[in-house]
């Protein structure tokens, strides 16, 4: 019989919004059309219940970002579609933001291999999430965040715990008011969406409330960290033709240069903001050969 622990799932014994029924009945009878209409329906839910919830973002954002600040990094840790998230959210840090790939780093339960097929019990080990993110050193100004829908995940509530007993700031995003995972979160953050439209699935509206905490967390910690010029992405890194044309865009609207004047400064500089402080710097007289 497997241990039982102070946070674990068995010993979680209050009601689960996420496995809650859905206020649909028979969808197996309903066409597409009305399918769709009522997801979307339920889907318009969802940004007022982040809205509720933006004291709890603000909090948790604040956090990272003096963590960030100090040195430190932005870890996420999950299971399924929520460790997806994380691993998406981490991911487009580095080409939007130019930060460096070990600044936000995502774990997800059954490893990498679990993002395209899903590893059997993976999320059910207490241990695990502390072992996979052992590695990474984390310390006092690393903020680690937890993302499970349910609030139950064992692979998230051990490593949070683990955390926690180590003096390592600690974050949630959930979307179960009341579930163990919100005991071991210094900064916990808790979008009710109510019951899916599909029975407990929770890819569906839960999924997409924490992509939208998460896309306003690492934006907003990005802009804070001084990332960002206005309302462009100035330290992105062009590593495709799109980002390329964006940044050339980005360097003449900046400067007054023409396509291949600037597309020379991007190549000699590589990011805009440098490209840009070079040809700022020349003008005035002041750039070091």
């Amino acid at each position: 019989m497997e241990p039982q622990h102070e946070l674990s799932p068995a010993n979680d014994t209050g009601p689960s919004l996420t496995e809650s029924v859905s206020e649909h009945r028979h969808l197996d009878r309903m066409s597409l059309a009305e399918i769709l209409e009522r997801m979307n329906g339920e889907d318009q839910k969802v940004p007022l219940a982040v809205a509720a919830a933006l004291p709890q973002v603000h909090a948790l954002a604040e956090a990272v970002l003096r963590g960030m600040k100090a040195g430190g990094r932005l870890f996420y840790l999950g299971a399924g579609t929520s460790g997806r998230l994380g691993v998406v959210d981490a991911s487009e840090c580095p080409p939007t933001f130019g930060v460096d790939f070990d600044r936000v780093v995502a774990l997800i339960a059954g490893g990498d291999g679990a993002i395209r097929k899903a590893v059997e019990f993976a999320e059910d080990d207490w241990e695990a999430g502390w072992q996979d993110l052992a590695p990474y050193e984390p310390g006092p100004l690393d903020t680690v965040v937890g993302l499970a829908a349910s609030g139950r995940t064992p692979y998230v509530l051990g490593a949070l715990k683990a955390c926690q007993q180590r003096g390592i700031p600690t974050g949630c995003v959930t979307c179960n008011p009341g579930a163990a995972l919100l005991a071991c979160s210094d900064y916990p953050v808790v979008v009710a969406v109510g019951p899916e439209f599909l029975t407990g699935s929770t890819r569906l509206k839960s999924g997409t409330a924490q992509k939208l905490v998460l896309n306003m967390l690492t934006t907003s910690v990005m802009i804070g960290l001084g990332l960002v010029e206005d309302n462009k992405m100035t330290h992105l890194r062009p590593s495709n033709y799109k980002l390329q044309e964006r940044a050339r865009r980005m360097i003449m609207e900046a400067t007054g240069l023409v396509a291949e004047q600037a597309d020379e400064y991007l190549r000699k500089y590589g990011q805009v903001h440098r490209a840009v402080e070079a040809f700022r710097q020349k003008e005035n007289g002041t750039q070091n050969e």
